[in-house]
Formats: structure tokens, sequence, C-alpha cells
């Protein structure tokens, strides 16, 4: 399924509980503010959500000469692919980890744990900074903004239906009363469910599509592949992650769970699927 369809069943979901809204409290104008305010929350977070998850993390921002090494890989990698130079960032944390975000390729940033720069040698480390700024390169902080922000809405307009017929009375003067209240209870409770799923499909799609544009760009998956096998082996905690940040980051563990049912719940993609498509990739000559 394409990510622009995950995305229109996320604006359905919405449009769809504010018209159920709108019925059951029999004003139309319901249904508006939904739309309205789903595409202002959009376009907020889309703006400052680079500025929002550094400063969660403690991200210090670093020049050419604090860390030469990393700075040309990810200078090289943009040049090859471009992109502008991101801003780099370095966060202490002993966990083999990295992310990207920023409105847009101009005002993109590339943060780096300190614990992946000591386990990875130069070719995995060049494969999962190549993964980030393919990030970059195919939008997909924009696409994460968007799908985390329509997300936090569903959830939103659902809590609020349900505070409001448990605390704000009975009567409701809308057309087909008992029906569209039913209908609106079963909303309200479904569709922050379904809203993460879609939620974490989209995450899993745009990783898949990062690993192989990441790959293309270094022209040696093998760096990825054994970098993803060291990450995936390592089990070291996090000590500045968020659960809310997981779809940023290019690990997190929970890859190693391979059960159908668990995949459904799963930010990635399982790292052994991972690898394999990545091993099974034939470079253009």
């Amino acid at each position: 399924m394409k990510t622009w369809m995950f995305l229109g069943v996320f604006f359905l979901l919405i449009i769809a509980i504010g018209f159920v809204f709108s019925q059951v409290y029999g004003d139309p104008s319901i249904l508006y503010v939904a739309v309205f305010l789903s595409l202002v929350m959009n376009i907020g977070s889309y703006w400052w959500s680079d500025k929002i998850v550094l400063s969660m993390v403690h991200a210090k921002q670093i020049a050419r000469e604090d860390h030469p090494e990393l700075w040309n890989i990810v200078e090289n990698l943009a040049i090859t692919a471009g992109l502008p130079m991101p801003a780099l960032y370095i966060v202490e944390d002993p966990s083999p980890n990295a992310f990207a975000t920023g409105r847009d390729p101009e005002h993109a940033a590339v943060a780096v744990h300190t614990g992946l720069l000591e386990m990875l040698d130069k070719s995995e480390l060049e494969g999962v900074l190549a993964h980030e700024l393919s990030h970059v390169g195919n939008r997909d902080i924009l696409v994460s903004t968007i799908v985390v922000v329509l997300a936090g809405m569903v959830s939103i307009m659902a809590d609020w239906f349900l505070r409001s017929m448990i605390f704000g009375g009975r009567d409701r003067e809308g057309k087909g009363g008992g029906v569209f209240i039913l209908i609106g209870i079963a909303l309200s409770i479904l569709a922050p469910f379904f809203a993460m799923l879609i939620q974490l499909a989209i995450s899993r799609k745009r990783e898949f599509l990062a690993d192989a544009s990441g790959a293309l760009l270094t022209r040696y998956p093998e760096g990825l592949a054994s970098a993803l096998e060291k990450i995936g082996g390592a089990g070291i905690p996090s000590t500045t992650s968020r659960d809310a940040l997981a779809t940023l980051y290019f690990s997190t563990p929970e890859q190693g769970r391979k059960m159908f049912f668990a995949k459904l719940f799963m930010t990635h993609p399982p790292i052994e699927e991972r690898v394999a498509i990545l091993r099974g990739m034939n470079m253009p000559s």
C-alpha cells in the first residue's frame, strides 16, 4: 500500500469522526473545525519539529573541527546525493543509533549517538548515515510529521467525544441521535487504534525505502547490512530517546520480533528482513 494512500485513510478518519460528531451535536461546523485544526497542527509541527526533537535528546551541534571524520563522511554523502550539507549533532548516549530531522533538505539535521561512533567501522557508519540522508532526500521528515500529527488529532478528537458523552449529559439535538451516538462511540474507541497501526505501517515502509536509497548512495549494501546486525545484537539501552520519537530513529530494540501480529506494532521492519533485502540487492554497474 502506497504511503499517500495511508495518509488518505488518515484524513478520511478525521473527516469521518468530525462528520459523526457534527451529526450527534447537530452542528456541521464541528467537521470544518476538525479539518482546520488538523491542517494547523500539521503546519506547526512540520515547521518546529526539528528544534523540539533535538532539544528533547540534548543534542549538541558540532563543527568540522569537532569531529572531522564524521563531518567528511556526511559531506561526501550529501554531495553524492545532491543534498545541502545538513547540520550535524552529537548525542551523548551509549546506544548505537542516529536520526534525521528538519522540515526540508535546506533545514535538515542529522544526529548521531556517541555509541554508534564507537561501535561501527567506517563503511558501516557510511551505511547508517546514507540511510539517514535518504530520509532527508525522500522527504520522510515531512511524511512522518504529518502522520504523527494526524494520529494525535484522531486521538484528541476521540477522547474529546468520549468525555463529552460521559460528562456532557444525554440530550443531543442531532439527526438520527441514537445511531450516530453509537457510531461515534465505536469510532472513538477504534479510530485511535487504527490510526496507530497506519502510523506504524507508514514508518516501516519509509525505513525500507531509506535502506534501499542509502545502499544505492554508497553502492555498498553490505556496509548497512553489517551495521544493522551489529546494532541489533548490541542490546545497549538508550539514555536519551523517548517512545514518542521511535519512528525517527535508525534502529529500535523491538526489531527482533518476528510474529506477524507483533510486526503490526513495530515502528521498524525486523532487522533480519532488512538485512536479507540489502544482501539481495544487485548494484548497477
